[in-house]
């Protein structure tokens, strides 16, 4: 009984991340199902990204001090922190030095698929509000911009890269610079002979 209770506690204090690294090698033991994590619900997310945010703070740089120093776009550095996008091998290392506070299981958490999702009352911020009112209302005069220079498609939000920037206007007054950058994506002439799926089918 004692050695089973000794056994129990040996496996308590193995994180998440570690038993993945153990299951994964061979060496150690495995937590059942531990390489398989469960979906993000929104209750963990928002932990996750509080972690994230409290780790981000105590570096004491800004994100776009943090996305110069990892080669980033600023609005995509961004949103690691907030569970928007998914961290990449070759990142982890520039990270990790940038914001050191990060913890095993914060960078297991990042590199995951993420769900991206947002609650529909964050249109209620007015920062946030008038950027959809931007949009909205620019929106069928940017569309047939669009139209003119490319033809009929659609800006890719995928192939995409998208900045913040400060800038000083002419009365010397701060201004907001948001670039977005996307691929052109053209809507395509949906020929039979070219229905790869249907031919194969015959």
């Amino acid at each position: 009984m004692q050695a089973f209770r000794a056994h129990t506690v040996q496996h308590t204090r193995i994180s998440r991340p570690q038993a993945v690294r153990c299951a994964a090698s061979g060496k150690g033991p495995a937590v059942p199902g531990a390489a398989l994590p469960a979906p993000p619900t929104a209750h963990s997310k928002a932990g996750h990204v509080s972690q994230l945010l409290a780790a981000k703070e105590a570096s004491g740089k800004t994100f776009s001090q943090i996305a110069a120093e990892v080669g980033l776009t600023n609005v995509y550095t961004t949103q690691l922190f907030y569970g928007q996008q998914q961290l990449q091998p070759n990142t982890v290392s520039a990270l990790r030095k940038a914001v050191p506070a990060l913890s095993e299981a914060d960078v297991a958490g990042m590199m995951r698929a993420p769900m991206r999702s947002y609650d529909p009352t964050i249109l209620q911020e007015p920062a946030i509000y008038r950027l959809h009112e931007a949009i909205t209302h620019g929106g069928e005069a940017i569309k047939a911009l669009i139209n003119e220079e490319f033809g009929d498609g659609i800006m890719s939000a995928i192939g995409f890269y998208a900045t913040v920037d400060k800038m000083t206007g002419n009365e010397g007054e701060a201004r907001v610079v948001i670039t977005f950058n996307g691929k052109f994506l053209p809507y395509v002439e949906q020929k039979a002979a070219e229905n790869v799926a249907q031919v194969k089918q015959q």
